[in-house]
C-alpha cells in the first residue's frame, strides 16, 4: 500500500521533493538541504556582513571620488574664470583703443570743429555770438583817441603792454607838441621820453613812434600807407596795429587779434590755434570780410567788460548759452554784476573824447591823465 501510495502519489510528492531537495530520492539529501538553507541564510548574513564591511570601503572611495568629482568641477570652475577672463580682458583693451582713437579724430578737427561741431555748425555759432555782441555793444568803437591816421598808429604802437587808457591820458601832451610826422622825427628823444614815460617801456617806445614818424617822413611823404604791405615795414607796427589803422583809419577791413581776441576766440572754440597770424586766418575764414573790423571791436570790448582773464562773470554773459566755456568764472548773477567793467558797471570808459554814441548809450567819458 505504501509503494501504491507512493504510486499514486508520485506525482504529487515527487514534486515537492523535487522541489525541496533538488534532485528528489532521499531524507539525507532532505538533510543535506536543510543545512544549503542554513548555509544559504548564513551566505545573506555574511553578504550583509560584507556588505557592511564594503560599505565603509565603498563609502571610503566614494568619499575620495567625491573630492576626485569636485576636483574637477573646482578646475572647471577655475577654468571657466579663466576662458571668462580673455572677454573681460578684450572688454577693458577694447574701451583702451576706443578713448585712444576718440581723442585722435578730433584732435585732428578741433581746430576747424571743436566739440565735434561740423563746419556750418561752428560757422552759424560764430556768427550768431558776433550778432548778439553787436546787440550788447552797438556803439563798440576803436578805444584810442585819434583825430587822423597818424595819431591812430602812433597810439596803437604806444598801447603794447599798457591799456586804452593809460594812452589816451598820455597821447594829448605828445600829439600837443609834436602834430605831425615831420615833428616827431626831429623831436629830441630825452623829451618824448618823458611824456611816454607813464605808458611803460617809454624808451622802446619813444624809439618806436620817431623812428616810424622818419619812415613816413624819407618813405611816404609824411603820410600813412593804406596798405598792410607798407604799413607792416614801419619800426614797432605789426599786423595788429596794422589791421587797427587799416579798419578804423581807412575802412578796410582787417581783424585786430590782440590779447583779449585771442582769450575768447579760444574760449568760444572758433579755434585752438595760437600763433596771431594763425588765429587771424582761421576767424577771418568764418566770416564775410565785411565783418572783420566790427567783429574785432565786439569780441574785444566783452573781452574788456565781462569776459576777463582771471576770472571772467559768466552769469552776467549775455552770450552765456553760446559759450562753451561757460562756468569757468563767476556763475552768480550777483557776485558776476560786481566784475563788470566801464560802462558796463556804471563806470568811465577808456577814452576821453568817445564817439557820441557811446554817450548816448549811456557811457561816460574817461577823465584825463592826473584826474584821479
Amino acid at each position: 500500500m505504501g509503494e501504491q501510495g507512493s504510486d499514486g502519489g508520485r506525482k504529487t510528492a515527487g514534486a515537492p521533493r523535487t522541489a525541496a531537495a533538488g534532485t528528489g530520492a532521499s531524507a539525507a539529501s532532505a538533510k543535506k538541504a536543510a543545512p544549503s538553507k542554513k548555509a544559504a541564510a548564513r551566505k545573506p548574513a555574511a553578504a550583509k556582513k560584507a556588505a557592511a564591511e564594503k560599505t565603509p570601503g565603498a563609502t571610503k572611495p566614494a568619499a575620495k571620488k567625491a573630492p576626485a568629482k569636485k576636483t574637477p568641477s573646482v578646475k572647471k570652475a577655475s577654468s571657466a574664470p579663466l576662458r571668462k577672463a580673455p572677454a573681460p580682458r578684450k572688454q577693458v583693451v577694447a574701451p583702451k583703443k576706443a578713448t585712444a582713437s576718440v581723442p585722435a579724430a578730433p584732435a585732428k578737427t578741433v581746430a576747424a570743429h571743436p566739440q565735434g561741431e561740423s563746419r556750418t555748425a561752428l560757422v552759424r555759432r560764430a556768427r550768431r555770438v558776433n550778432r548778439e555782441l553787436a546787440e550788447v555793444y552797438p556803439y563798440a568803437h576803436p578805444e584810442l583817441d585819434f583825430e587822423n591816421p597818424f595819431q591812430l598808429v602812433v597810439a596803437t604802437v604806444l598801447s603794447a603792454q599798457t591799456t586804452d587808457l593809460r594812452v589816451n591820458q598820455t597821447t594829448p601832451a605828445l600829439f600837443a607838441k609834436y602834430p605831425t610826422p615831420e615833428d616827431l622825427a626831429a623831436a629830441n628823444p630825452e623829451e618824448v621820453e618823458e611824456i611816454l614815460r607813464p605808458t611803460g617801456f617809454f624808451r622802446a617806445k619813444t624809439k618806436s613812434v620817431i623812428g616810424l614818424s622818419k619812415a613816413l617822413v624819407e618813405q611816404f611823404g609824411g603820410e600813412v600807407p593804406g596798405r598792410l604791405e607798407d604799413l607792416v615795414k614801419l619800426p614797432g607796427v605789426g599786423r595788429k596795429t596794422a589791421f587797427v589803422v587799416l579798419g578804423n583809419a581807412f575802412g578796410r577791413p582787417g581783424i585786430t587779434v590782440d590779447t583779449h581776441f585771442q582769450r575768447l576766440v579760444r574760449r568760444w572754440k572758433w579755434t585752438d590755434e595760437t600763433d596771431p597770424d594763425k588765429i587771424e586766418a582761421a576767424v577771418g575764414a568764418l566770416f564775410p570780410k565785411s565783418d572783420w573790423t566790427d567783429l574785432s571791436h565786439h569780441v574785444i570790448w566783452h573781452g574788456r567788460r565781462i569776459c576777463h582773464a582771471r576770472k571772467p562773470a559768466c552769469g552776467a554773459c549775455p552770450i552765456a548759452p553760446l559759450c562753451p566755456a561757460y562756468g569757468e568764472g563767476e556763475t552768480d548773477p550777483e557776485k558776476a554784476k560786481k566784475l563788470l567793467k566801464y560802462e558796463k558797471a556804471g563806470q568811465p570808459g577808456q577814452r576821453l573824447r568817445p564817439p557820441q554814441a557811446y554817450l548816448d548809450a549811456g557811457g561816460r567819458a574817461a577823465p584825463p591823465l592826473g584826474a584821479g
